[in-house]
């Protein structure tokens, strides 16, 4: 078990982030086998090509079972992180450090290819990484990536709200199932399972795989890092060195929907109401506002407003003001509606 300590000024340090890196980190690994691949399988031919035509196969080297080069997938600064800004942090890497977890990972991981192992033993191994991940974003992941931010936004969105409500045990409170807080701290009840997580550190504990040790880290007061992610479904992430520092990574709520619906239409509450209409229904089982509905259904917002109009109508929905934003929830009777309809 690991045991993250938290001291009040943690609590007033703790905040939250998106990582574009780490979500194509995610989808890299699961593209190489190891985690399922769910509403992604149609990614395998464009990802295939960029391993003949890139130089992408010495990144998916760096991205073993238990560890992730971290240069390659650094921490982000905030909500707003961009690809841009991920990848100028990758290019700013000192060549002495990527070298030292380029080596951490080749020994981790199965024996690479001689064109990758080219790659990763050149002089301007940064770069080409950096460039190969551009390309591998820009093919890959970029069409994803509004739906994806939209549904860790509106994760944020639902957290922030608890904790309101409930101080930050109510924050922490169904974060996953392996998570827990307890006695000022927030305890990780065990490792996950490779096969279950995207890309993760999870620090040793010296009980192995489902080890029963403890390992406790500290405070150092300046909180904790939470970042909800959509590729770590249905796994978690832990971090407690540089350069993370105390980074949770969790799977954004609503997120499951994705895999385990990948893209599907309303069932018969589609043809009750219409397959669109149906959908933002069905997507409403977290609040969520017009915009964010747009990204995660890759609907227009216009077509979002007047569908959500209609629901509201019938009394399927209602709506909250939450700062500058407008979140729309289905009512008792759009959540019996939604249960009914859509199995």
């Amino acid at each position: 078990m690991l045991r993250l300590e938290v001291a009040a000024e943690d609590l007033l340090r703790t905040r939250f982030a998106v990582s574009p890196l780490f979500e194509l980190g995610g989808l890299l690994r699961r593209l190489n086998g190891l985690a399922p691949l769910g509403p992604f399988a149609r990614l395998r031919p464009v990802y295939a090509r960029l391993l003949a035509e890139t130089e992408l196969d010495a990144v998916v080297a760096l991205h073993t079972v238990w560890y992730g080069a971290d240069f390659i997938g650094p921490p982000p600064a905030g909500m707003q992180q961009t690809i841009a800004a991920d990848l100028a942090t990758v290019r700013a890497t000192p060549l002495p450090v990527a070298r030292r977890e380029i080596e951490r990972a080749l020994a981790q991981g199965p024996r690479v290819g001689t064109d990758a192992l080219e790659v990763l033993r050149s002089d301007a191994v940064v770069d080409r990484l950096a460039a190969a991940l551009e390309i591998a974003w820009r093919e890959l992941l970029a069409p994803e990536w509004p739906q994806l931010r939209a549904i860790c936004e509106s994760d944020v969105v639902y957290r922030a709200g608890r904790l309101g409500e409930g101080g930050w045990a109510a924050a922490f409170s169904g974060l996953h199932r392996r998570v827990r807080w307890r006695d000022g701290a927030v305890e990780l009840a065990d490792r996950p399972d490779p096969a279950d997580a995207a890309r993760v550190r999870w620090p040793d504990d010296g009980g192995g795989p489902a080890g029963d040790g403890v390992r406790v880290v500290p405070s150092d007061g300046e909180g904790l890092l939470l970042m909800p992610s959509a590729l770590i479904w249905p796994g978690i992430g832990a971090y407690t060195e540089e350069p993370w520092r105390r980074a949770l990574v969790y799977p954004a709520r609503g997120v499951g929907a994705l895999w385990e619906k990948a893209a599907g239409g309303g069932g018969a509450l589609g043809e009750l109401v219409g397959q669109s209409r149906a959908r933002v229904l069905l997507a409403l089982e977290e609040p969520g506002s017009t915009t964010q509905l747009a990204g995660r259904l890759g609907l227009a917002v216009g077509a979002v407003g007047d569908h959500l109009a209609v629901l509201r109508r019938c009394g399927l929905v209602d709506s909250a003001r939450a700062g500058r934003s407008v979140l729309y929830r289905r009512t008792a009777l759009g959540d019996a509606l939604a249960a009914q309809g859509a199995a």
